[in-house]
């Protein structure tokens, strides 16, 4: 679990994050000795929207789906934290003060870093590398929520789709998904998608099967997916 270097003993979890792991001062040293690590099998849920965030998570291995659900049921995926990755709402709730506003789920077997609120605080305010790190690993995923804000505010479904298609697909691979997950993924309905994807089918860019999607037209559905953009 840990490892020597030449002035110091450093937890292992640490070589998943060069910046962290450049970090020398005092405070960051302290703190970093006191972060648990946890491993979760796939589809355990992680946090639930209202529950009372006590923990700064980091990914060491494996990946987390952070989504949102609606009072009508239903979902929009927000983001996802893989390997080397920090959970950004963690850190929003523990400044904040804040409960959760989404839900989060490993969707395959993962491995975490969790960092108690009282030493992410305590580093925050002592080490200089660790705010750093903090602040830049935020700004970077708020951008990327801007975007995604975009593109549900002003994007067309269909555009959209066409563009994860293209994607997620490997080839001449099915992409195996269902018909919900994708809703859940552009954060529309599940007969949207339904209707949008019978009408790609109809057009001959892909076809549908069972949890199954086939693109049959690359070039036209690439047409679509640069069309609005």
């Amino acid at each position: 679990m840990w490892r020597n270097t030449a002035d110091t003993v450093v937890p292992f979890w640490l070589r998943a994050f060069p910046a962290l792991e450049r970090i020398r001062d005092a405070a960051w040293q302290e703190v970093s000795m006191a972060a648990k690590t946890m491993r979760l099998p796939a589809q355990s849920l992680v946090f639930r929207q209202g529950d009372e965030c006590t923990h700064y998570l980091m990914m060491l291995e494996g990946c987390l789906r952070i989504y949102r659900v609606s009072r009508k049921g239903r979902e929009i995926v927000l983001y996802r934290v893989s390997e080397g990755q920090t959970c950004p709402v963690t850190a929003a709730m523990l400044l904040s003060g804040q409960r959760y506003p989404a839900e989060a789920v490993a969707e395959r077997d993962s491995h975490l870093v969790l960092l108690p609120a009282k030493y992410f605080h305590h580093a925050l305010d002592h080490s200089q590398g660790f705010r750093q790190f903090v602040n830049q690993r935020y700004a970077e995923r708020v951008s990327e929520l801007i975007v995604l804000l975009e593109e549900v505010a002003f994007g067309h479904v269909d555009t959209r789709l066409a563009q994860w298609l293209l994607t997620h697909c490997d080839q001449d691979e099915p992409i195996e998904a269902s018909h919900r997950e994708l809703a859940t993924e552009l954060g529309t309905a599940r007969e949207v998608v339904s209707r949008q994807l019978k009408e790609f089918e109809r057009s001959g860019w892909v076809k549908l099967g069972r949890r199954s999607i086939v693109i049959a037209d690359h070039t036209g559905l690439t047409h679509l997916a640069l069309r609005r953009r």
